[in-house]
């Protein structure tokens, strides 16, 4: 069966055709990947996609949004288009849509996935477990935050996680709190743990200081930051992976969940350096729930795609049912 899937978030939207192989197994082509920016609509991106596709249009799709999937329409929380789900199967020109979370997807892609889509990154190693609860957290240009309940068939279960409220851990972290909230009043987690939100941290630090630092791209603050251009970037970038760690234990926490899986567009840029952060520490630090913080395997998902793949898997999984 074949089916084109779609991952559309706060900055691409990405477009596959997804095959089901007779094992069960989802195989992707011709994938391309459009900027939200340059497109009006999901219809136009979706219509661009088709035109390059140089073959027909397959009739079914699933498609994951950064978005609650709740509602009609659906206002994405970082992306300008307009999503009407009554509509979508019309304006598609197809004859079935799935619509599910970004994150679900990517939840969906870890059920499908095999030990290979797998790298380690700290706690014990070996594979994810069989059963219970495995938390997916991922920063990109949001916070995105699911979880998989392990079973037959598994079960995702979407959550807006990213915008609980940030809990500072120490007294720089009460300052950075200070701050960013005479910026934006209330101060959930995706205000730091994001894309955007080490800009943000950045310029939290340098007011600390009483130094002033012009407005930056935050790409290019991204940029300088993996490279360590200075000791305010380089802070910067420490205490957004030292509140990554907090915040993926406190969800793990919440969520009852004996593993973590990391993922997210900056996941490729850190994985290197996490291993060698305050991540690990803060994200066991629990008190007297240490112990089985530091028994939970953390990993991160090395598909290239795993919401496109989510996407297919959600949609051929609604199908079954």
């Amino acid at each position: 069966m074949e089916l084109i899937t779609a991952d559309i978030g706060g900055t691409h939207a990405r477009f596959a055709i997804a095959t089901r192989r007779d094992d069960g197994g989802i195989d992707l082509s011709s994938e391309v990947r459009l900027k939200v920016a340059e497109y009006a609509s999901l219809q136009s991106a979706f219509e661009a996609y088709a035109a390059g596709l140089g073959r027909p249009v397959p009739r079914v799709a699933g498609i994951a949004v950064a978005a609650p999937i709740a509602g009609e329409p659906l206002k994405l929380t970082n992306n300008p288009w307009v999503i009407r789900p009554d509509c979508i199967a019309e304006r598609l020109r197809v004859d079935r849509v799935t619509l599910v979370n970004d994150f679900a997807a990517v939840a969906h892609a870890v059920a499908v996935c095999g030990a290979g889509d797998f790298a380690h990154l700290a706690g014990p190693e070996g594979p994810l477990p069989d059963g219970g609860v495995i938390s997916v957290v991922g920063p990109g240009t949001g916070l995105g935050v699911a979880a998989l309940v392990r079973g037959q068939p598994p079960r995702v279960i979407p959550t807006e996680g990213g915008h609980i409220d940030f809990a500072p851990l120490d007294s720089l972290e009460d300052m950075i709190l200070s701050q960013l909230r005479a910026r934006f009043c209330r101060v959930s987690v995706e205000r730091i743990v994001s894309g955007p939100g080490l800009a943000n941290v950045h310029g939290a630090l340098a007011a600390i200081g009483g130094s002033a630092v012009p407005a930056r791209d935050y790409a290019a603050l991204w940029q300088d930051a993996i490279a360590g251009a200075d000791s305010l970037v380089q802070a910067a970038l420490e205490r957004w992976m030292l509140t990554l760690g907090s915040v993926a234990g406190d969800l793990v926490l919440a969520q009852g969940g004996n593993a973590l899986v990391l993922a997210g567009g900056l996941l490729p840029r850190v994985a290197h350096l996490l291993p060698r952060s305050g991540f690990h520490s803060r994200f066991t630090a629990k008190g007297r729930f240490e112990a089985r913080m530091a028994g939970i395997p953390i990993v991160r998902i090395t598909h290239p795609e795993p919401g496109l793949l989510g996407a297919a898997a959600a949609c051929l999984a609604e199908i079954a049912a």
